[in-house]
Parts: C-alpha cells; structure tokens; sequence
C-alpha cells in the first residue's frame, strides 16, 4: 500500500513565509539598528573629538593668552622697576648735589667768616700797635710816671667793650650799649692821638693822624665784624636777602593780581552769557506765552488761572499740558475731540479699505483655490490601468477655494440681488 502524499497546507506556507519575513525584518532591523549604533558611535566619536580639539586649541589659545599676559605684566613691572630706578638715581643724584652744593656753601661761610674774624682782630691789633706808642709819648711824665698806663686805658677801654659786644651777641643781649662805649673810647682815644700831634713836636702831626685813625679804625673794624654776627644770630636778613625777599613777594602778588583779573574776567564773561541767556528764555517765554494765547484763548484762561492760583511767574509746560487736559480732555497736547474724531474716522476708511475685496474688473485674483495637498511618493497612479483616463473625484480631493474668493463670491451675489 502506498503512503499518501502530503497535502499542500497553504496556512502553514502562510506561516513559514511569514516567520521568514518576520525574520529577515528582524534581521534587517537589527542590521539597520547595529549600522545605526555604529553610525552614531562614530558620529559620536568625531564629535567628542572635535570637541577634544577644540578644548585643546581653546586651551593652547588661553595658555598663549596667558603667556602674553604675563609677558606683557613683567615687562610692565620691569619697565616700573626701571623707571623707579631712574626717579630714584635722578633723585638721590639731586640731593647730592644739593648736599655737596651746602656744604660747599657752608665751607666757603665757614672760610670767610674765619678770614673776616682774623682780619678784623688783625686790624685792632695794627691800629693799637700804631696808636699806643703815640699815646705813650703824649702822656709820658717823669714827675707822674703813673700816666704811662692811660695809653692801656683808652685803648683796652675800646678792646673790652669789643669783647663785651661778643659776649652779647652770643649770650643774645643787646649790643647797643657796648657799641657806643666802644665808639666813645675810640673817639677819645683818636682825639688824643690828634692833639698830641698837633701840640707835641716830639710826636708830630703825620703821627697824631695815624694815630687817630688807627684808635678808630681799629674798633669801628671789630664792631662791624661784631655786627654782621649778630644779625646772623637773630636771624635778621640781609640787604641782599630783603631784596630777593622784596622781589619774590611783588612776582607773587603780580600773579596773584593777574589770577584775580583772570578771574573776575571769566567771572564777568560767565555773568553775560548767563544773563544773555535769561534774556533769549525771556523772549522765548513771552513768544510761547503769545502764541498760544493768540491760537487757544480758552486753554489759556485755564492756564493762567492755574498759574495765578499756584504762584508761579509763567505757564510751564506742566501747567499748560494741565490746562489743555482740563478744557479738552486730552492728555496729548495739541489734540482736540475733532481732531481726535477725524484720525479715528480715517483709520476706520484704511481699515475697510485694505480688508474689503475689490469689485469690479480688478476683481480677479492669480488663483481662486487654495494649495492641492501634498502627493504620497508612494501612493499608485490610478492613471496607468484603465487607459489613462484620470480616476473619479472623491470628496475631500478638491482644493477648497480661499477665504478671499468666498468673500468675493458673497459679495458680487449681494450685488446682483441688489441690482435686480
């Protein structure tokens, strides 16, 4: 007995075709999805390194940044040290100078008082050599030896009171009495000295003169010397310094004179100008003032009111946009309920003007429908099996007319309607 043929199982074929379909969609998913992953990763990859690259060039670019910066700083503090350096050379520099410059000074004072001193006391010192003997001549005696000693009166009278002088100025007392005591003893002195040279032929006249001069030359010498000291103890200027002193002040009171008169010129120029201008708002008020109670009587009675009732001098801006608020009932001056009426009116008109459809032969529009909607690339042509007669409309397919040919349509029936 032979076996039986299998049968055709059309469901299970079915199956089988399916579970292959499903399997190699599956396959292609997952080979889709791996090559989409791995896309993705190497997207990833390129972008993660592009942004590697771009941290590194930001931070190569911030690190050069820094260098420059840095650079540029120590240069900087290198530039200050140097220029400190420089101020501090030119200004130790110029205090040498001025150290080296006093004490130069101060050694050429030091110099020549020394020689002033000496020179001084060498003078006393020739003039008693010269003026002594003549007096001891004069009063020389042998019945009243004891007058041999006037010569030391009269002389050492000058001398101590020379010394007393000295003590004074540096002991800071006044001088003045001991510089006449010494110009009385000289005085004398020298008096002597000439009479014994003119009354004396033992002495004669040549010697009697010098003798005066030298019994005076001498202490009027050390008194001058005595002099200069004292003014340099208590600080008295000199003739020199009182005219260096003399000229300073009249240079500084010239500038300060000129300062002043610079001043009160700016002064005055800044008092004209300011009051040129008082005049120009002056005029300017009384122009507004004019024009707007000439062009709005009503607003300006309001105004002025308001003006009166607050005290002020003119009708501010504050006031007039007030006044005009009050008596129009606009907050924008210069709008009036008529003019506020026609820009509302004209507003209207543009309105209906640009919203309106156009009537007549510029009524046609470049398309009356609105956009066919979009074609699936995969939808079939209906076109290729029957012929290539087009396939029949189906509700929805047609393109809606605009709104504006609607409006359009509505309107031009109104029309006819009207008309007929």
């Amino acid at each position: 007995m032979t076996s039986p043929e299998p049968r055709f199982d059309p469901v299970a074929l079915a199956e089988a075709e399916a579970i292959r379909t499903r399997a190699a969609a599956e396959a292609d998913a997952a080979r889709i999805k791996a090559e989409g992953e791995a896309k993705a990763a190497e997207l990833l990859a390129a972008e993660q390194a592009e942004e590697l690259r771009i941290s590194n060039e930001r931070k190569r670019m911030r690190l050069e940044k820094d260098q420059v910066d840095h650079k540029a700083h120590v240069e900087k503090k290198e530039a200050e040290a140097a220029e400190s350096r420089s101020k501090k050379e030119k200004t130790d520099k110029a205090a040498a100078e001025k150290e080296a410059a006093e004490a130069k000074r101060e050694a050429e004072e030091r110099r020549t008082e020394l020689w002033w001193k000496w020179g001084a006391r060498g003078i006393y010192a020739v003039g008693l050599i010269i003026a002594a003997p003549v007096q001891f001549m004069h009063f020389w005696d042998r019945e009243r030896p004891f007058l041999i000693a006037a010569p030391a009166l009269l002389e050492g009278l000058a001398l101590v009171l020379a010394f007393g002088a000295a003590w004074a100025v540096a002991h800071r007392r006044d001088v003045a009495p001991y510089r006449v005591g010494i110009m009385l003893g000289a005085v004398i002195a020298a008096g002597i000295n000439l009479y014994g040279g003119l009354y004396d032929e033992r002495i004669g006249f040549n010697a009697g003169l010098i003798g005066a001069i030298a019994s005076l030359g001498g202490p009027i010498v050390l008194m001058a010397y005595e002099h200069g000291i004292a003014q340099k103890v208590d600080g008295i200027p000199s003739w020199r310094e009182r005219r260096a002193a003399e000229k300073a002040a009249k240079e500084k009171a010239e500038a300060e004179a000129e300062a002043a008169a610079a001043k009160e010129a700016a002064q005055k120029a800044a008092d004209a100008e300011k009051q040129a201008a008082q005049v120009r708002a002056q005029e300017e008020q009384e122009r507004r003032d004019a024009d707007r109670r000439d062009g709005h009587p009503e607003v300006w009675a309001v105004a002025e009111a308001m003006r009166s009732a607050r005290g002020s001098q003119y009708v501010t801006e504050q006031i007039w946009a007030e006044a005009w608020y009050r008596k129009t009932g606009s907050k924008l001056v210069g709008v009036t309920a008529e003019i506020e009426a026609e820009s509302r009116a004209a507003q209207a008109r543009m309105q209906n003007v640009t919203s309106t459809p156009i009537i007549g032969e510029f009524s046609l529009i470049e398309s009356q429908k609105g956009p066919r909607p979009k074609r699936s690339p995969d939808a079939p042509d209906g076109r290729r099996n029957n012929g290539g007669t087009p396939p029949p409309r189906r509700p929805g397919q047609t393109a809606p007319y605009v709104e504006g040919a609607k409006r359009q349509a509505r309107l031009e029936q109104t029309t006819e309607k009207d008309q007929t």
